[in-house]
């Protein structure tokens, strides 16, 4: 379970982000706007830019499963500042994520996780994933879907979404 609603949904909402980046880049081009300005953009001026969105969205996805996992996760410097430069970032985080399976996730619901600024506490895996990890991954790729959303580029739901399981 915790496979497909880390992994399986992380991965799917990493390639619907890499391609709401592409039809930025196709508003950028088309009206002849400063891609920079697009990524450099937020929605308010407590929060961060599109760019840091992108690096705290594939940060909590990796991360998400390598504790979950008891595993060693990539490091990112956190120096993209292109398109490009963030498209390679989402794509090694899918190579990373598809690098798991269902077994890797045998201990996860129980396995006791922590971070840094926890300050020495705890959650369950459980409660790491659906309370933490997942509303997080979301929450950033919400915003930076706003940001470009905000900003003119021609996103919507269906974007956001992706392609549907759907059945005849």
């Amino acid at each position: 379970m915790y496979y497909k609603l880390t992994v399986v949904q992380f991965s799917k909402m990493l390639r619907n982000l890499s391609v709401i980046l592409d039809k930025a880049q196709s508003f950028a081009d088309s009206k002849k706007v400063d891609i920079g300005v697009l990524l450099n953009s937020r929605l308010a001026v407590d929060q961060f830019n599109l760019i840091r969105q992108v690096q705290i969205s594939t940060d909590i996805s990796k991360l998400a499963v390598a504790r979950l996992t008891a595993k060693e996760a990539p490091k990112h410097e956190d120096d993209e500042t292109t398109l490009a430069e963030l498209q390679v970032r989402i794509q090694s985080v899918l190579d990373y994520l598809a690098g798991f399976s269902e077994a890797d996730f045998a201990e996860s619901a129980t396995r006791p996780i922590t971070q840094p600024r926890w300050e020495g506490k705890t959650l369950t895996g459980e409660e790491f994933a659906i309370q933490w990890a997942i509303p997080n991954v979301h929450f950033h790729i919400t915003t930076a879907y706003a940001i470009l959303r905000h900003n003119g580029v021609e996103v919507g739901k269906k974007d956001y979404l992706g392609e549907m399981p759907y059945k005849s």
